[in-house]
């Protein structure tokens, strides 16, 4: 049972009133997220959200701070997301960065277009963990102890 159980990162990234985010085709839909993606074994969890926001957007960024933890299941796969997000600075692009192959491309957007495409969205932790980080509702980062 523990491939049914996939642990996962994604990273708030604002600048300038708007958010990075990625489009990519998932079941041959193509959908928004944020950059997001797979904790690594043996990985610590916060660098793999900095590594799965540089793979998909060649975007260097410094997380700030920790929005919190969301599960889902998916009916068709049997797999139950453990979700941690992160609010993220952005800190430096890098032109020659090759993006991962499952990436159709990155993008800014604002919070209205991002409502304005809610049926596109990945999953409801899209809008959720955008909400929470406009609410403020952000947690330190010393919360993590890591001990890898």
């Amino acid at each position: 049972m523990p491939n049914k159980i996939h642990l996962t990162v994604a990273t708030i990234v604002e600048r300038e009133g708007e958010f990075l985010m990625v489009k990519e085709t998932k079941f041959g839909r193509q959908v928004i997220n944020q950059p997001a993606g797979h904790v690594e074994p043996g990985e610590e969890i916060q660098a793999a959200a900095i590594r799965e926001t540089f793979e998909e957007t060649g975007w260097h960024v410094k997380l700030t701070g920790f929005l919190g933890f969301l599960t889902s299941f998916n009916e068709t796969s049997g797999i139950t997301y453990y979700r941690l997000a992160f609010a993220a600075e952005a800190l430096e692009f890098d032109a020659d960065a090759v993006i991962d192959s499952d990436i159709d491309y990155a993008l800014w957007m604002s919070y209205d277009e991002i409502q304005q495409n809610l049926d596109q969205l990945r999953s409801p932790g899209v809008i959720s963990c955008l909400d929470d980080y406009l609410a403020k509702r952000i947690f330190p980062m010393e919360i993590f102890r890591n001990a890898l």
